[in-house]
């Protein structure tokens, strides 16, 4: 794989072609990916994956972090990866046929239609609502930060369904094809995380649906599992971009230290530097915990499930993000007016790792997860040194000590 990254992919970030030949280039390059037996590794092998389990993908997806073109080649980029995984969970045969099917073949492009303007980081505060009528359902809501949906050729919106219902029971899923009657993909946001020129159009889209009429059959999984399907969706999915994330601030270390033994400055090395010593040893330290973080957390959904690897994943999440911004902002300051500028691939980067910070949760959401579950774990166990604990221990510790006392003034009286 990091042959064939290096080799084949990564010369595409510099390519400049119409959309048509690359789209030309990236078929030919998805087929050799197939003929090694690596494409679409996420999903099964009865559907047409590899069926790696989360370990073997974490450290697929450090590979192919280092470009934004690797998943895409792979087969297991956002949000088709995700997309393709729920449909497998939950789709039935018809839906997996013409919709799962065709997207890991490469012929279809998805979307995922989730946030909300007024509700980004809580989905308890979604408004998009789906009311079943007759054979059809209605769906009506403004979505934005609808990853491809301005191209893609089906988008799978989550949407309430039953508002009274428990804060969790209340939303579900569904796929809505592209030209369905009331669904308007508006624009594609402008914003530092896109890559400039793309070629193909990614990007994320505000989308409103007006009176959106799908079948009833397009219900992905059950009335008021929409919460439960998309944390199914977003556990894995946050740890493949926490080691997508890792392969990017290796290949911004690598610029770093290079960086740092090519330039001279000052009657010297870069790399004679103390403060750019200090940032090559903190950002060989900072890599290394986020990367054993990962695989543990990997290893944890692996061997126990999404629900019990939660915390592991929120701590990874924000850690990860803050490496990755770290290690790349210390990569740009080293190269000065280069880095800023397009001419290396830092720029980007950094705008991306920004990004980083927000999508799949922000940092404070994850950080609450994290601290909520550490002190529930307290509630159940006061831990290996309780501090109201100590006094009592405190008295036990004299009186043991004032009875070690007393016997050896005894057999000092004996002697």
């Amino acid at each position: 794989m990091r042959t064939f990254m290096r080799e084949e992919i990564l010369p595409l970030e510099v390519l400049e072609a119409p959309a048509e030949v690359f789209s030309e280039l990236i078929a030919g390059l998805q087929e050799q990916v197939r003929e090694r037996g690596l494409w679409a590794a996420h999903l099964p092998p009865e559907l047409g994956g590899q069926g790696f389990g989360q370990l073997k993908l974490a450290l697929m997806h450090e590979i192919l972090g280092a470009t934004h073109w690797g998943p895409l080649v792979f087969g297991n980029q956002a949000p088709e990866s995700g997309n393709t995984e729920l449909i497998a969970l939950a789709g039935t045969p018809e839906q997996k046929q013409q919709w799962m099917e065709p997207s890991l073949r490469g012929e279809m492009y998805s979307g995922f239609s989730m946030t909300e303007p007024g509700a980004g980081s809580d989905p308890t505060r979604l408004a998009t609502t789906a009311v079943l009528d007759g054979d059809e359902w209605v769906i009506n809501g403004h979505k934005w930060f609808t990853g491809h949906g301005y191209i893609a050729d089906f988008v799978i919106v989550m949407a309430v369904t039953d508002p009274d219902a428990p804060p969790h029971q209340r939303a579900s899923m569904f796929i809505v094809p592209k030209g369905a009657p009331g669904f308007d993909p508006a624009r594609n946001i402008q914003n530092l995380h896109d890559v400039p020129n793309h070629p193909f159009g990614f990007g994320e889209s505000e989308v409103f649906y007006r009176d959106c009429r799908v079948p009833k059959e397009n219900l992905l999984g059950e009335r008021g599992g929409g919460f439960k399907l998309a944390q199914a969706r977003l556990g894995p999915g946050r740890i493949h971009h926490c080691m997508r994330w890792l392969g990017q601030a290796r290949r911004a270390f690598d610029m770093l230290c290079e960086r740092a033994l090519q330039r001279e400055v000052f009657d010297g090395q870069l790399a004679d530097k103390q403060t750019v010593q200090n940032w090559i040893a903190d950002s060989a330290a900072e890599m290394q915990a986020a990367r054993l973080m990962t695989l543990h957390a990997a290893w944890r959904m692996d061997q126990f499930g999404v629900k019990q690897a939660r915390t592991d994943i929120s701590l990874i999440k924000f850690f990860g993000a803050k490496v990755l911004h770290d290690v790349v902002d210390r990569a740009l300051q080293v190269h000065g007016a280069l880095g800023y500028s397009d001419d290396l691939p830092l720029a980007m980067m950094y705008r991306r790792a920004r990004a980083a910070r927000i999508y799949d949760g922000p940092d404070e959401v994850h950080r609450r997860t994290v601290a909520r579950q550490v002190l529930k774990g307290y509630q159940r166990n006061p831990g290996l040194w309780p501090a109201e604990h100590i006094p009592t221990r405190r008295e036990a510790a004299e009186k043991k000590y004032a009875e070690v006392l007393a016997a050896h003034a005894q057999r000092a009286s004996r002697a």
